[in-house]
């Protein structure tokens, strides 16, 4: 097992970023929304136990179909707050897009330690004091205000309402709490979902990556400095509309977008989630720079991407609505019937992931 596939298979298989359901029972959420659906049949159309992008449900007397996410961002906050407070915002924002759904509304939560005490805002953050010289202490009130302001500045270029939150200065943690809870209305009558439906669709990814975003390799223990990903304002956009676009063209048999983990987790997930396998070349993924390494492209997790599935008849068709919105777009492979994800760099098998984790892994 090389180093890229242990972070990855780490953040697949063991980290609850990826792996809620390790610690929060969703089949009693499960038996709760059957009872309740029968209050109110048919409203609830993907819920947690579905585990899938986001949320999907019916209000009464409403024809369409709204989505729902809630996603946190707490750890990226330390070293880069304000980055990390927009794109927390905007990957759930992507989320709502995954399912079928324009963003529209957001609430927001934010707890950390009392307003005037100091906190470390840097790559020491975690240490509680810098030793790499750069580094900036300020009071909690200011981090708060970098925090807000990027949450701001997402909603903003993203035309997303923000129509409430809460706040907390009882937090001791050097971790605050930052989470983003967005609504959004599906633009398609029936939601898009994760798992990979089709052996022989093609994989069709949007936007272009670069080598920001390391948060899998840390979690893994593989990297002493959290280096998270920088906020993509306009291209966060562009990738929205282009989505949207494509969506639309009633074309599309899954889809994912990219956070955590990068390609590898959403080409990863999606199909072991359909049981199906999936072959990749990431010389052909769209990227910021020539030097990136295939490793990078693998697992790095610049925002404002995401990764459609469509049958081969519909890719120029699906290659065409994307373009038209000015994005960088690229077909880099395909499903297969086989039972793990297969990433190349042109001829040389760069990971292979397997729907289940290795012996050992868990240990």
């Amino acid at each position: 097992m090389n180093t890229v596939e242990r972070a990855l298979m780490h953040g697949l298989f063991v980290h609850l970023h990826h792996n809620i359901d390790q610690a929060i029972d969703f089949g009693m959420f499960k038996k709760l929304n059957e009872v309740v659906g029968k209050v109110s049949p048919g409203a609830l159309l993907v819920g947690p136990d579905a585990n899938d992008d986001a949320a999907v449900f019916k209000m009464p007397n409403d024809d369409g179909l709204l989505v729902a996410k809630m996603e946190s961002h707490c750890s990226p906050c330390v070293p880069r707050p304000y980055d990390s407070a927009a794109t927390g915002a905007g990957g759930a924002m992507r989320d709502v897009v995954a399912m079928g759904g324009r963003p529209l509304f957001l609430l927001d939560f934010i707890g950390t330690r009392p307003l005037d005490e100091e906190v470390i805002v840097g790559p020491c953050g975690f240490q509680g004091r810098c030793t790499c010289g750069e580094c900036e202490t300020m009071r909690s009130g200011d981090r708060i205000n970098l925090i807000v302001k990027g949450i701001h500045d997402m909603c903003k270029e993203m035309g997303v309402f923000v129509v409430g939150g809460g706040l907390s200065t009882s937090f001791s943690d050097i971790v605050p709490a930052v989470v983003a809870a967005v609504i959004g209305r599906m633009v398609i009558k029936e939601p898009l979902t994760k798992p990979a439906k089709n052996p022989g669709d093609h994989l069709v990814l949007i936007g272009e990556t670069g080598d920001d975003g390391n948060d899998t390799l840390y979690r893994a223990g593989l990297v002493e400095t959290m280096r998270p990903a920088a906020a993509l304002f306009k291209e966060e956009k562009q990738t929205m509309e282009a989505a949207l676009a494509v969506i639309e063209t009633g074309k599309i048999n899954a889809c994912s977008d990219l956070g955590a983990a990068g390609i590898g987790a959403a080409v990863s997930e999606s199909v072991r989630f359909g049981g199906l396998g999936a072959s990749v070349d990431l010389a052909l993924a769209p990227v910021k720079k020539e030097s990136l390494s295939p490793e990078e492209i693998l697992i790095c997790e610049t925002q404002a991407r995401m990764v459609f599935q469509v049958a081969p008849a519909d890719v120029k068709d699906v290659l065409d609505a994307a373009c038209s919105r000015g994005v960088a777009v690229a077909d880099i492979g395909e499903i297969t019937d086989g039972n793990e994800a297969v990433f190349k760099y042109r001829d040389k098998e760069i990971a292979r992931i397997p729907h289940e984790p290795p012996p050992g892994l868990m240990a």
